[in-house]
């Protein structure tokens, strides 16, 4: 990795992902290139730091948006150093445990009435007389009012 200037093709391929990828990435200010004299693109090598960062985060949940916070976090927007990936996956793992959580309550709870207005289930006159929550919003309101609560208990921990 002497070399200082990549193309987009050895970055893909050192990578494993497509182009199109690269581009994609680059659209949503997850990296960062610059155009030679012939107007192609080059990447400087810690672009695969970045691109494996994103790319393990995202096995494991994290969303893009999740992921270009994160980085931005970072002092002048720099390529992860270790500590620095300490400190994200720390934060990824409150997170995702927030959400384990939900889903195994989701989960667990999978049976009951989701509050989605339908009013077939013999539960629903107990959680839902009327459709009343019909008021709150369409779909499955109950179940988005519990993700949102599961949501706004995991902001305080996240931003720690």
């Amino acid at each position: 990795m002497a070399e200082a200037i990549w193309s987009v093709g050895k970055v893909a391929k050192r990578c494993g992902i497509k182009v199109s990828t690269l581009h994609f990435y680059e659209q949503q200010g997850l990296i960062q290139s610059w155009r030679n004299a012939g107007n192609q693109r080059r990447y400087k090598p810690e672009v695969l730091r970045r691109i494996s960062v994103i790319k393990a985060a995202q096995k494991v949940g994290v969303s893009l948006d999740e992921i270009k916070r994160a980085f931005e976090s970072l002092p002048n927007n720099r390529t992860p150093t270790v500590e620095d990936w300490q400190q994200l996956s720390k934060n990824w793992q409150q997170m995702l445990d927030g959400r384990i959580a939900y889903l195994q309550k989701l989960r667990n709870n999978l049976a009951g009435c989701i509050g989605c207005g339908c009013l077939s289930m013999t539960s629903c006159p107990l959680y839902n007389p009327d459709d009343k929550l019909a008021e709150s919003g369409s779909g499955p309101v109950l179940l988005d009012q519990a993700e949102q609560k599961a949501r706004a208990q995991q902001e305080p921990s996240a931003s720690s």
